[in-house]
């Protein structure tokens, strides 16, 4: 008797986490090379062959062209076990009734399409290309099973392209090293669970053995942020992106007591029906030294505290001028807060008192931010001094955040260049706080210094307190918030 053939297996590492993994929604991936394809492939032959007739999976590409590939992988490893393939339908059925259709997903509506039907199983092949989640949100409507399958989506993924923002928002942000499994709070006190598993080119053994060139080729795509992107997976690295000078680990630091004499001002990019962003500065006194051994210069800008106005969806809270107002004056307790600088706009008047006028009645006072985005050539403005703080001296940056600063951290780094105006941001992506940014920076004028070893340097006190209760000590006391 002939010995069986293999036809595939998962390697070790993260495709075997995959087939392994339980949890009703993955996302798989996260860099070039690094088997996502397979391994979707193969967790769907695997659930095939355990449930037989029970297992009715779809494979989504937002066009058909771009599945050729998928569907000749497909064909072969199901014609292993006698898979008959349809090739005008792309579509594979098992002697058992088992089946895999290959699908476009492109809008909402061919998500509809489904509806009624016990898919078990749903894959999308790169979720980075659909700008918008909301086709694929759609499918969770057609899971279902009668025959006892437990149904599973999975998405696979590359750092860069046009879901970049909301991948990254949804599935990285949380648990960025992955292999965390985090849930999303439903109504009704129930809870849907959802994980990222990464996994790199390093982890494909097979390709680099039959390819070691590829490595090479990769390091050749273009920038070095798409080239880390696509190589290490980095999220943060993002091709054209409009502040390259950004980074995580030199930019962001834990909270700690911002000292007393710092001087403190707020800025705010206003928005009712879009996110309102407020961030609140602290310019830094004398250099000053962090645990981790990086110094804060002298003159550097610390925003120590935002309040994003966006609702779960990521749109306006639409709360009124006075509501805001009064938000910003509770989290401000016990603060000598020195002045606001807020988008001229708020400033308009139209048949009644403006923006600003009515926040200053709730007792939030702001003056005209200068709103000059770009500016003539040899003169630093708007994004420019934005960008001048990111780089700082050369050694150090002029501008730090607190990790707390989430939407700040979050959209800073995706802005993109204006195709028509390529030194202005696209003004169609979320720049809600980078212009709350750029209004703070405008505020406080950068001059770059020649960078000079530091003498005496002021401690950090967060040695003596833990990073809550130093975070505590820059919230507001004795207030209730909005």
């Amino acid at each position: 008797m002939a010995e069986p053939t293999l036809i595939w297996a998962p390697q070790a590492g993260p495709q075997k986490a995959l087939i392994d993994c339980p949890v009703p929604e993955i996302l798989f991936g996260g860099a070039r090379g690094g088997g996502k394809t397979d391994g979707v492939l193969g967790k769907h032959l695997i659930k095939a062959l355990r449930y037989g007739a029970g297992f009715n999976g779809i494979l989504f590409r937002r066009t058909m062209p771009a599945a050729d590939d998928v569907w000749e992988r497909a064909k072969y490893l199901w014609g292993g076990f006698d898979g008959k393939p349809n090739e005008q339908e792309k579509s594979l059925r098992l002697p058992s009734g088992a089946r895999l259709r290959l699908r476009p997903l492109e809008r909402t509506e061919d998500a509809d399409k489904y509806q009624g039907q016990n898919v078990t199983d749903v894959g999308i092949e790169e979720a980075g290309q659909y700008p918008d989640p909301a086709p694929i949100d759609r499918l969770h409507g057609i899971l279902r099973s009668t025959g006892g399958v437990p149904t599973q989506m999975i998405l696979t993924a590359n750092p860069g392209g046009a879901g970049q923002a909301w991948i990254k928002q949804r599935y990285i942000d949380p648990a960025p090293q992955g292999m965390v499994v985090k849930a999303r709070e439903l109504g009704g006190g129930k809870r849907h669970q959802w994980v990222f598993i990464p996994s790199k080119v390093q982890d494909n053994r097979i390709l680099l053995a039959s390819d070691p060139e590829y490595l090479t080729r990769l390091q050749l795509v273009g920038s070095p942020q798409l080239v880390k992107a696509w190589l290490e997976g980095d999220w943060t690295a993002i091709e054209g992106a409009f502040f390259p000078e950004w980074s995580y680990a030199r930019h962001v630091v834990d909270p700690f007591t911002v000292p007393q004499d710092w001087l403190r001002f707020r800025a705010m990019d206003w928005g009712s029906a879009a996110p309102f962003a407020v961030q609140w500065f602290a310019v830094v006194g004398d250099d000053y030294a962090l645990p981790d051994g990086r110094v804060m210069p002298r003159g550097a800008l610390l925003i120590y505290r935002e309040w994003y106005g966006a609702d779960g969806q990521g749109k306006g809270l639409r709360l009124t001028a006075d509501e805001v107002a009064s938000g910003i004056v509770a989290r401000e307790v016990g603060e000598n807060i020195a002045y606001g600088v807020l988008d001229p706009a708020a400033f308009a008047v139209s048949g009644g008192p403006s923006i600003a006028e009515m926040m200053a009645r709730a007792g939030a006072r702001f003056r005209p931010a200068d709103n000059k985005r770009i500016g003539p050539l040899g003169a630093l403005s708007g994004w420019d001094q934005v960008r001048a703080r990111l780089k700082g001296d050369g050694e150090r940056p002029g501008l730090f955040v607190f990790h707390t600063a989430k939407d700040l951290i979050r959209t800073l780094p995706l802005q993109q260049h204006d195709t028509a105006r390529p030194e202005d941001i696209d003004t169609d992506g979320e720049d809600h706080a980078a212009d709350a940014c750029r209004y703070g920076c405008m505020s406080r004028p950068w001059v770059p210094q020649a960078y000079k070893r530091p003498g005496p340097i002021r401690r950090n006190v967060i040695n003596e307190l833990t990073v809550e209760e130093a975070f505590r000590l820059n919230e507001p006391r004795k207030a209730n918030r909005i």
